[in-house]
């Protein structure tokens, strides 16, 4: 897609393709501590070329329009999980999933873990002047130990029977998978006792009603996903690494933004 750069009044703006805000930008090498979100991390493994143009050259990559309809599915799960963290109670589709024993955890700061903008969870990397963040979408608890579970609401509309083993095998779910290793990591080094598993709320939006009628039928199915953060802080070390280079990395040979880059110079 073309993106046009708009300024806060939704005027076009002349795009420049660099940041502003230089607390974006790291520099090789520099003692200042650097936050790093859970999706600058996941760009990270997906493009070391791309997360290093963005973060240490400053280059702003054009965006994507936001996904409305799922931003508007997760707050109005999180009004109904709130309601309950405020009783202290079991959601509906815990009952139903014979996990009762789950209930919304109560926290101060709950709200700022769940602000990935300005808040998230939050912990420095090792000796480092690296801060992991990230915005969790919620956190239950498990009121037979105390242990604390990650929880992520995901939309969808597929024609497909939803199974553990179908939805976390699919590829297309990698950054799912990633991105609840990422949470259960922080929380924990944040000094919480966190349960093994995991879970993805999956809302599916029914395909095959007879119309819309103005409305939209999910179908809700909890994942339970056993997360593992054994892996990240070795490729946290590799990411500091390539920020702490003066050397450009290779692109990944499948980044569609790197061959469309090196594509348009030909014409340029």
């Amino acid at each position: 897609m073309i993106d046009l750069k708009r300024n806060s009044k939704r005027e076009l703006v002349e795009a420049k393709g660099v940041r502003s805000r230089q607390s974006s930008i790291y520099t090789p090498n520099q003692n200042d501590d650097f936050k790093i979100s859970r999706s600058k991390f996941s760009d990270f493994l997906t493009c070391r070329r791309c997360f290093y143009l963005d973060r240490v050259k400053g280059l702003d990559a054009p965006g994507t329009p936001g996904w409305s309809l799922n931003e508007t599915t997760d707050l109005l799960l999180k009004k109904e999980f709130d309601e309950c963290r405020k009783r202290q109670i079991p959601h509906r589709i815990f009952q139903k999933s014979g996990l009762d024993y789950l209930v919304p955890f109560q926290h101060e700061d709950l709200d700022h873990w769940r602000n990935s903008l300005q808040g998230g969870l939050s912990s420095r990397f090792q000796n480092t002047n690296i801060i992991l963040s990230g915005g969790i979408d919620d956190v239950w608890q498990d009121t037979r130990n105390g242990k604390l579970v990650v929880a992520d609401y995901k939309s969808q509309a597929n024609n497909k029977i939803l199974q553990a083993w179908s939805y976390l095998s699919d590829v297309y779910h990698e950054g799912y998978k990633i991105q609840m290793d990422f949470y259960g990591y922080l929380l924990s080094q944040m000094g919480f006792d966190v349960s093994p598993t995991s879970y993805f709320l999956v809302c599916n939006a029914n395909r095959k009603a007879e119309g819309f009628y103005g409305k939209l039928d999910f179908n809700e199915v909890l994942i339970p996903y056993p997360w593992n953060a054994n892996w990240i802080p070795s490729k946290i070390t590799e990411m500091l690494e390539v920020l702490n280079s003066e050397k450009i990395p290779e692109a990944n040979p499948s980044c569609k933004n790197c061959a469309y880059a090196r594509q348009r110079v030909l014409f340029e």
